[in-house]
């Protein structure tokens, strides 16, 4: 399932046992959230929670946002049972925790199917471990249903041993290896949560950090975020101009039989135009969607 040209900048992370959070989720900014049964739960209020989400979802009133649901690992207690009653709750993803194996996503993706899942409905994968980073590309490739991978860098650093650090020095091989991954199977990428609340500058940093390496978003665990979030992953004004330029330029260019062009001292090739048709596609839906 290859991505498609649909904002994903914040990707909010929302408790599933909390009734009031759910609520708020339909009127909060986000391009997407994340409804979790897996570590914002109790062992004891797991199941309570899973019929949360169904109501919730059953209610409906998410739309435009893009609805993920994190479920248990299918080899826990609860993971079969989440992946069951997610196929026909309404979300339009499930997303996997721990994955690190195309064996697991190809076995989501026949149960989901066993349940009466429709077509549409997609998995996500955490890649959260060091064998999950290891294997990315296997599970990029592994199954149709698959839509997107999302970092988990917070169970990573305790896995790798390492650092928060500033520069985030210690996931940039991680980080880039599920970049590399998404885009070879035309998924899509979304960053690890940044984890300091009071530091707005930092995660404003890690943000531009994520956009350069490549993210599509970032993921999140507090509203106060997404609005950072939203600003740094979608297009800016200048960038949209230059993106007009650049296929006015080519067009002019192809019209007199040349196929490369300068424009402002740059050489523009088609693959150029590509990027630049892709970045106002994207401005064009995050307008359509924020009015």
């Amino acid at each position: 399932m290859a991505a498609d040209v649909r904002p994903r900048r914040s990707m909010l992370y929302m408790p599933g046992s909390n009734p009031r959070a759910l609520e708020k989720g339909r009127s909060l900014p986000a391009d997407a959230l994340i409804l979790d049964l897996e570590d914002a739960v109790a062992p004891d209020a797991k199941e309570a929670a899973r019929a949360e989400i169904v109501n919730a979802l059953g209610r409906g009133g998410y739309a435009p946002r893009e609805v993920l649901v994190r479920i248990n690992g299918l080899e826990t207690r609860w993971g079969r049972a989440d992946l069951a009653a997610m196929a026909t709750a309404g979300a339009d993803a499930v997303l996997l925790p721990k994955v690190e194996s195309a064996d697991q996503v190809r076995a989501a993706s026949i149960a989901l199917a066993d349940a009466g899942a429709p077509e549409g409905l997609a998995i996500w994968c955490m890649i959260e471990t060091p064998l999950g980073v290891l294997k990315v590309e296997e599970i990029a490739a592994a199954d149709a249903r698959l839509a997107g991978l999302v970092m988990g860098t917070a169970d990573l650093a305790r896995a790798l041993h390492c650092r928060h650090t500033a520069d985030r020095a210690p996931f940039l091989t991680s980080l880039s290896r599920v970049v590399l991954a998404a885009r070879a199977y035309g998924l899509a990428a979304i960053d690890g949560v940044f984890l300091d609340l009071d530091d707005m500058a930092g995660l404003e940093a890690e943000c531009r950090q994520g956009l350069d390496l490549g993210f599509d978003g970032k993921s999140l665990f507090h509203p106060k975020t997404i609005e950072t979030a939203n600003h740094v992953f979608g297009p800016s004004g200048a960038e949209i101009e230059e993106a007009w330029a650049v296929i006015d330029a080519f067009k002019a260019a192809e019209a007199e039989g040349k196929g490369v062009v300068v424009l402002n001292g740059k050489l523009v090739e088609n693959l150029h135009v590509e990027n630049a048709r892709r970045l106002l596609a994207l401005a064009e839906e995050i307008e359509r969607r924020d009015g």
